[in-house]
This record gives C-alpha cells, sequence and structure tokens, in this order.
C-alpha cells in the first residue's frame, strides 16, 4: 500500500470475512420480509416507513429516510405509494419550516397491525437460534461495530 500501512493477512475464503456473513444475513432477512410483506402489498422500506410513524407520528422525509436507510429521494417514492394507497397522509403545508409532517391513516394502522405478526414471526425465527445470553452480547457487539463505522 502506498500509505505505509501493510496489507492485512487475507482471508483464503471471502466467506470467512465478518462483512461477507453480515450482507448473507441481511440477504437473506429482506428476502424473508419481502416474501412475507408481498402478501400485504407492501415492501420492506414501506413497511419499515409504517413501524417508524407509528412509533413516532409525525416525522419528516428526511427523518423517515435516516430511520429507514434509505435516501431522501427513495423516500418520497416510498411516501407516494404509501400515500396513493391511503395508508398515510401528508399535510401540505407546515406552519414552520419545509418539512411536511406524516401520519398513518386508519388503513395504515390496520396494513401495519397485519403485516406486522409475518415480520415479528421473521425475526423470532432468526433470533430463536440463539440463546438469550447470546442474542444480547450479539446485539450490543453490532451495535458497537456501527457506531465504529460511524452508522
Amino acid at each position: 500500500m502506498s500509505n505505509g500501512t501493510t496489507d492485512p493477512t487475507p482471508i483464503p475464503d471471502v466467506t470467512e470475512r465478518l462483512g461477507y456473513r453480515l450482507k448473507r444475513a441481511a440477504a437473506a432477512l429482506r428476502g424473508a420480509m419481502d416474501k412475507a410483506l408481498r402478501e400485504y402489498g407492501l415492501t420492506v422500506p414501506q413497511y419499515a416507513c409504517l413501524e417508524l410513524l407509528d412509533q413516532q407520528p409525525g416525522l419528516s422525509n428526511a427523518e423517515l429516510a435516516r430511520g429507514t436507510f434509505v435516501t431522501r429521494q427513495s423516500m418520497n417514492v416510498v411516501l407516494r405509494g404509501l400515500k396513493d394507497a391511503g395508508l398515510i397522509t401528508r399535510a401540505a403545508t407546515t406552519d414552520h419550516g419545509r418539512a411536511l409532517p406524516t401520519h398513518l391513516t386508519e388503513d395504515g394502522h390496520r396494513r401495519l397491525a397485519a403485516a406486522r405478526s409475518a415480520v415479528y414471526a421473521i425475526d423470532e425465527k432468526m433470533t430463536g437460534v440463539l440463546p438469550a445470553k447470546r442474542l444480547a452480547a450479539l446485539l450490543a457487539d453490532l451495535d458497537r461495530m456501527a457506531e465504529t463505522l460511524g452508522g
């Protein structure tokens, strides 16, 4: 390397790298959620948006984008789909700033409640293979890793 550091010892099999394993688990989770949510007419970002709005009504596009790990432009598409489906409402104007608060409609609450059990079952299946103590340690380790990388 030109910056004076030495290359780390390569791992002969890339599938043994932590990043690879995290990506594999994330892809498996996403695939299971995509399949389950299709039954409810939702995508994973739409579901995540509904969950956030249920917990924190009135979030803005930017806040929802950060909370669901998508760009603001992608969140615009997500919100448009949810609004067209009658699952959210957004104010046309706001009293302060430019952020337009978003809220779930009654249909949004019902759709979320229906889809939630399918998503929670996937989470239980995934975490159920770990003893409770190991799960708590894993969650703490993942939080530390994300913080180390600025996430």
